[in-house]
């Protein structure tokens, strides 16, 4: 059976690999935040490969989180191990899946200073991810999905399915480029997909949005509502963005980032 105690040891000892990292980004306490990117479902790291050097070229120190996709609370944890190791300020990124991820891993963080999301979930406490994408129509997922991975413990692992990766997740990104995200992309647990919020941060520290109006990932609609749910310090709409947004839009992503970092 799946065991949510063995998913929060596991995320204990994959944080503490992340302090050697971390700790070369605290010593320098009168610095800017420090910007922590945490990518989505059927992403990568390397999602924010155009975003990551306009923030470093801006003089930010910038780690782009490995988010292990297997559920809410354990990744949030593992989030927050990172979060802790880190001195002075920090601005929590998160897309798509990200933003569940930062949610509640920031919940009582005395250093995030604000929270970025980026094509994604703001929930409050007891809403799942599912829920949120069924909220309003327009979402097209579900008929992308490949067929179930079963990893034997009742949970499955979920993909797409790499010929309908392009038109879904990422259609005003060229061709060739999605097609390596589809071959790369990684998958996310359908447990992670309905397992409930746990206190929301945005309800305490300032939150910034952006999202396209071309997402089928995430209903435009639904975003916007939980924008404005959230108060959102700002809020960017770019029209025709898929979902990455961040990969093809990543100057208007940084802008939002360095918003929010140099915000009061």
């Amino acid at each position: 059976m799946f065991n949510l105690k063995n998913l929060a040891k596991a995320a204990a000892i994959g944080a503490g690999l992340m302090v050697a990292q971390a700790s070369a980004f605290a010593a320098d306490t009168d610095a800017k935040p420090t910007i922590v990117l945490v990518h989505g479902a059927f992403a990568a790291s390397d999602s924010w490969d155009g975003v990551t050097p306009i923030l470093q070229d801006e003089g930010y120190r910038v780690i782009s989180l490995a988010n292990p996709l297997r559920s809410v609370s354990g990744d949030a944890a593992y989030t927050r191990s990172l979060v802790d190791s880190i001195a002075g300020d920090v601005v929590l990124v998160g897309h798509s899946y990200g933003g569940p991820v930062i949610t509640n891993a920031a919940k009582g963080a005395t250093n995030v200073k604000s929270l970025v999301y980026v094509a994604s979930f703001a929930p409050v406490k007891g809403e799942t991810i599912g829920e949120l994408a069924a909220k309003f129509p327009g979402g097209t997922l579900g008929e992308a999905l490949a067929a179930p991975v079963p990893l034997g413990n009742g949970v499955n692992d979920l993909y797409i399915e790499p010929t309908k990766f392009h038109a879904q997740f990422a259609a005003d990104v060229p061709a060739d480029k999605a097609r390596l995200m589809a071959t790369a992309q990684r998958p996310v647990t359908d447990f992670a997909l309905n397992e409930p919020s746990g206190d929301a941060a945005w309800k305490d520290i300032p939150s910034f949005h952006i999202f396209g109006t071309a997402d089928k990932n995430i209903p435009p609609a639904a975003m916007e509502f939980m924008a404005e749910r959230a108060n959102s310090k700002k809020t960017v709409v770019i029209d025709g963005a898929s979902h990455v947004v961040m990969v093809s839009n990543p100057k208007a992503v940084a802008d939002l980032i360095v918003k929010a970092a140099t915000a009061n």
